[in-house]
């Protein structure tokens, strides 16, 4: 393959420059597109278990493929106090995402720290998850009882074989429901489970997804096949538009448009017109929502990015080891913030080689998607 695949050992970043000016939080941060700050999205560890065509290729990430050693991972205590000062600045919502975040050990231990954050207006956080559900059914119940709200399953076809393509480690579709009907039984929901749609590879399972979920308490929401870092090879005629995917599903099960539960939300609503639940779609390749996007992403080692598609990010880390203070780093937060201008998807297109050729691309595993 020609392009650069960025290991994630080679993730350095640039230090973050301390503002002589200190300031205090006032809970309201925007962009230079005056988009806030209101999502955190967390990579608790770069491994997997699985090895999706799409994201982590056994290909690429083989037995020996060099991860980050412990030591450079944050600490719970690291990511706890960063996540403080992001909710400082406006964050409501935090993700938990991977790898695979379940792989990383006492992760509960992780949610009950976060849990105890309170928003800028003193509510509990949207407290979330995103997992395979290789693990889910036995550490459902203490990720509840730590304070986690809801879990996001990813789930790319009900037909086994397919499935097993797709996650390529021979995971069977029944342990996952299984995770997912455990996780609705003790409390984590409403559940939404995400199936990327890969054209070619498990398009067919659109609309036996779609029936299989309808009338059930789960949302599913489909993802168009993303450019995200280099591994997966991505060719922009296996991406399968989310206009496709609504058209496929309506001629069998009628859709109505819904409208959004709030601004900034990645995925667009339809509803069943028989009232039996809803779909979500998320286009960021053929319908980019980057006016909107108000999420930043913090790297398994602490680097901060401001876009999926970033080819850089900030080290937090290394202003946190230095023994910067809370103020100082608060600082250096508002100032990234305040400078970012992100919108890949939206300039992608014809511009996209110019955008990426020579860049090097961060992947989905190491940020989370």
């Amino acid at each position: 393959m020609a392009e650069k695949i960025i290991m994630m050992t080679e993730q350095r970043g640039d230090v973050p420059v301390i503002p002589s000016t200190l300031e205090t939080p006032v809970g309201l941060l925007s962009d230079q597109l005056a988009r806030p700050l209101h999502d955190l999205r967390i990579s608790v560890t770069d491994r997997c278990n699985f090895r999706c065509v799409y994201c982590m290729p056994k290909a690429v990430f083989t037995s020996d493929y060099p991860y980050l050693p412990h030591t450079a991972l944050l600490s719970f205590e690291e990511i706890t106090r960063i996540a403080k000062l992001f909710v400082a600045h406006g964050v409501e919502k935090i993700r938990l995402t991977g790898g695979e975040p379940l792989l990383r050990k006492h992760i509960e231990r992780l949610v009950g720290m976060l849990a105890e954050l309170k928003t800028v207006s003193g509510k509990p956080l949207d407290l979330t998850l995103t997992t395979n559900a290789s693990l889910l059914a036995r550490k459902a119940q203490s990720l509840k009882d730590a304070g986690l709200q809801r879990v996001t399953v990813s789930l790319d076809a009900l037909d086994n074989a397919t499935f097993q393509r797709m996650n390529d480690v021979d995971f069977s579709v029944d342990d996952v429901l299984k995770g997912i009907d455990t996780a609705h039984q003790v409390g984590l929901g409403p559940i939404k489970i995400n199936m990327v749609v890969k054209g070619g590879m498990n398009d067919q399972e659109i609309v036996p997804m779609a029936r299989h979920f309808r009338g059930s308490p789960y949302i599913l929401r489909f993802i168009e096949y993303m450019d995200v870092g280099a591994s997966n090879g991505w060719k922009m005629d296996e991406v399968i538009p989310s206009a496709e995917v609504v058209r496929r599903i309506s001629a069998e099960l009628p859709l109505q448009a819904v409208a959004a539960n709030y601004t900034g939300e990645t995925a667009a609503r339809w509803r069943y017109a028989d009232g039996s639940g809803e779909i979500g779609v998320i286009s960021s390749v053929s319908q980019a929502f980057c006016a909107d996007c108000t999420r930043a992403r913090l790297s398994t080692e602490g680097k901060l990015y401001t876009c999926l598609f970033a080819t850089s990010g900030h080290d937090l880390r290394a202003l946190l080891r230095e023994g910067r203070s809370d103020a100082e780093i608060s600082t250096a937060l508002a100032h990234l913030w305040r400078a970012r201008g992100d919108r890949y998807s939206a300039l992608r297109t014809s511009q996209t080689a110019a955008l990426r050729r020579g860049a090097n691309k961060v992947e989905m595993s190491y940020i989370g998607g």
